[in-house]
């Protein structure tokens, strides 16, 4: 007998082992995979910009994150061919639906990290 979770998920659902779901789902709910979403939520941004508003990522985890967002479909890189080369990054449409997912959960975060019990909170 399924339990209500999974029905209220449905199919796929990532709680079956080798679901696609999963590595999508890895992605989104990394660490930095929810910063570079909300913050290029905010508007596109070039590398550099958003390396610098995601304080703490390094170049390589930028890089990373980016290849692995845009690949599933959230992110769009645009090469302008321009020297030097510029290259912008922007949500597409389903990257706008997920951050508007996403931003009410870091709000929320944000607003009751205090409350976790973590000794270093704001």
């Amino acid at each position: 007998m399924p339990d209500r979770i999974w029905d209220a998920i449905g199919e796929p659902t990532p709680f079956a082992a080798g679901c696609a779901s999963r590595v999508v789902l890895d992605h989104v709910t990394s660490k930095w995979g929810v910063l570079v979403l909300v913050a290029l939520a905010d508007r596109p941004m070039r590398w550099g910009e958003l390396h610098r508003y995601v304080e703490g990522i390094s170049e390589k985890m930028l890089a990373q994150t980016l290849k692995a967002l845009e690949g599933d479909g959230f992110v769009r890189r645009e090469s302008h061919g321009t020297v030097p080369p510029r290259v912008d990054y922007s949500l597409t449409a389903l990257g706008t639906e997920l951050g508007e997912v996403l931003i009410p959960l870091v709000r929320w975060v944000g607003q009751n990290v205090g409350r976790t019990g973590r000794v270093d909170a704001a």
